[in-house]
């Protein structure tokens, strides 16, 4: 299973929300460069990017921290957040992205999804699943949406889309554990689905009760910044 450490931002920080809460917002000071850098470091391959100002207003906001992180590291980035437009999506590939992680366009602008996938082949998208009581939920998890997570991720299956990372809010930044029903559920539905686990994740008895599960990654965030998790423990894990 790949360890996938995540940095949000807002404004060009590092932050964490809680539940996907903008009202409940923690900044943290190291620069986004630095945090990457030290990921890294530690031996860690991927990275998953998170441009909150962008999933709040629709476009994408943050696209020089991508490109910065990416001239500066050798990290694949997955880039989410306002990814609604083919500007915006071709910023982020020209910004060093090696996946647009969509997960509103999907639900508001399939024929410009479909579009996508034909120009740049699914491989290079990441689908977003994030889901509120197992609704899914977009614009940065303000609105939640009618579809329920198995038929959502049922509907991108048969459109090629393999990747798939899962976020269940309800868990997202309280350092509680993951949703293991949740993922069992799916993967229950989808066997042998790629599918990365998001939201809750506090320890590396987490991380092996994912891997037991049959999950093929782990995004990590709040965990690492409030050092319950080290990243040398992740570069051991790995």
């Amino acid at each position: 299973m790949q360890i996938i450490p995540a940095i949000d931002i807002v404004s060009g920080q590092c932050v964490r929300l809680t539940q996907g809460d903008f009202a409940r917002q923690k900044r943290y000071n190291r620069s986004p460069v630095d945090v990457a850098r030290s990921f890294e470091a530690a031996g860690l391959e991927r990275l998953h990017l998170v441009d909150l100002d962008g999933a709040k207003d629709g476009r994408v906001k943050n696209a020089r921290v991508l490109e910065e992180i990416a001239q500066a590291t050798g990290l694949r980035i997955d880039f989410g957040g306002g990814v609604k437009s083919d500007a915006d999506l071709q910023t982020v590939f020209d910004a060093g992205a090696s996946w647009a992680s969509v997960g509103s366009v999907a639900i508001q602008q399939e024929e410009l999804l479909d579009r996508w996938l034909l120009k740049h082949g699914p491989d290079r998208f990441l689908l977003g699943a994030d889901v509120r009581q197992r609704r899914v939920a977009v614009s940065g998890w303000i609105e939640t949406t009618s579809w329920e997570i198995l038929d959502f991720i049922e509907k991108y299956r048969t459109k090629g889309m393999a990747a798939i990372f899962c976020t269940d809010i309800d868990k997202d930044g309280l350092l509680g554990g993951p949703s293991l029903t949740l993922y069992r559920d799916i993967l229950d539905r989808f066997p042998g689905l790629p599918l990365l686990a998001s939201g809750g994740i506090r320890s590396l008895e987490d991380l092996s009760d994912l891997q037991q599960l049959g999950c093929t990654g782990a995004i990590i965030g709040k965990a690492i910044y409030e050092g319950q998790i080290t990243l040398d423990q992740l570069s051991e894990f790995q």
